[in-house]
């Protein structure tokens, strides 16, 4: 087989974000520093080693695929899940994991969610001995999520929740192999990443919610957009906020530990009363209820003000009862914050999602404003936005 030599920034691959929060950005990324970035992550923050095994979930489309591909750099051999995790039997990638050898493990916040309100306790039924590590990725994992992993799954494995994005395809931050893993934290920084939080001026802060930005450049910031004259949508994207810093978009919190919380995405956080609050505050606490399967929140525009508005999709056995109504607005309140309380609660059937299987809170916003939805080919259900059209109680 004969090898092409290429420059180190030559063109590797054309990604599409997943358009949760508008048009899909079609971004170009460039080879040597994606393969440094993957080569870090996957030996010093994984523990990749020749002849490990290594399992995602994910489809061809979405930038985990990148990620996993990259193992064979170390020897490694990969084994891709693309289809419905739970055919057949609820507990099958589980299956997977222990009859491959699974040594690390990569799967979804959502899927662990799923998991743990079907009551899967796996384990005194699987060997698991070669998995090291589970990586949980696409939302925030929530400190039940966390907790379910360790007393259901397996007790001695490094559960690193990872986040960064289809934009950089890798992480800003990830686990660390020499540090204790906190519940419902991200344990550190990707090597040679100056991550931090900013406040709205661009100030350094800790213990305290803001911006997730990067301070310095790194290997993987994509080589261009595609047909973008001059990079203007580029710099756009992520240098518009602070003057020549990284703006990532995400709403996180660092600690005193050096761990971080992500809180959803910047531009779908939440302001009632001019107080900033987190999406993903309000999903660990509902995600709690077995009536409920899954469920979206927005800020909608109200009386000059912006009120929370819950939508549910409920377990088949299950009605939103007023009792259930008033349990989850007092859990809410109670784990919370009394801000964080939904001012309604409405039952649907779907919720809308990109064909990466993520929620798009911006696009039902716009819908029950009666805005146009900037990024509808990006979900893989548009017809789902239907059910958010003309809900009469939305509007008293």
């Amino acid at each position: 087989m004969n090898f092409e030599l290429f420059k180190f920034n030559h063109p590797l691959a054309i990604l599409y974000s997943s358009g949760t929060t508008g048009k899909p950005k079609c971004i170009c990324h460039r080879t040597g520093g994606v393969l440094l970035q993957h080569i870090k992550e996957l030996y010093l923050h994984c523990d990749i080693n020749p002849n490990d095994k290594i399992f995602y979930f994910t489809t061809c489309g979405w930038m985990m695929w990148n990620w996993l591909v990259s193992s064979l750099a170390l020897k490694a051999s990969i084994l891709l899940f693309d289809g419905f995790p739970m055919y057949k039997k609820d507990d099958l990638l589980i299956e997977i994991a222990n009859a491959e050898n699974i040594t690390l493990f990569g799967i979804s916040a959502k899927y662990i969610d799923a998991l743990r309100k079907s009551k899967i306790t796996t384990i005194n039924k699987f060997n698991l001995s070669n998995l090291k590590t589970i990586c949980s990725t696409g939302s925030p994992l929530s400190k039940d999520g966390f907790n379910y992993v360790y007393q259901n799954i397996k007790k001695d494995v490094h559960l690193a929740s990872i986040s960064g994005g289809t934009d950089i395809v890798s992480c800003f931050v990830l686990g660390n192999l020499y540090q204790p893993v906190i519940s419902g934290e991200i344990q550190n920084k990707g090597l040679g990443m100056d991550v931090d939080i900013f406040d709205e001026k661009g100030k350094a802060i800790k213990n305290k919610k803001g911006e997730l930005v990067c301070k310095k450049p790194f290997p993987s910031m994509p080589l261009k957009f595609w047909n973008d004259e001059g990079d203007k949508e580029y710099k756009n994207s992520y240098f518009a906020k602070y003057n020549n810093i990284w703006h990532h978009g995400d709403y996180a919190e660092v600690k005193d530990s050096g761990g971080f919380v992500i809180y959803g995405r910047s531009d779908t956080t939440l302001n009632p009363g001019g107080v900033r609050l987190g999406t993903a505050e309000i999903y660990s606490e509902v995600e709690k209820f077995d009536e409920i399967r899954e469920a979206l929140v927005v800020g909608q525009s109200w009386d000059n003000d912006i009120r929370i508005i819950l939508f549910v999709v409920l377990d088949s056995q299950s009605n939103l009862t007023e009792e259930l109504i008033m349990k989850i607005k007092k859990q809410i309140k109670n784990n919370a914050s009394p801000r964080h309380v939904p001012y309604k609660i409405f039952p649907i059937k779907d919720i809308p999602k990109t064909k990466n299987g993520k929620i798009v809170e911006l696009a039902v916003k716009q819908t029950i404003e009666g805005d146009q939805v900037k990024n509808i080919e990006a979900l893989v259900n548009p017809d789902s936005l239907n059910q958010f059209k003309n809900i009469k109680e939305l509007y008293e």
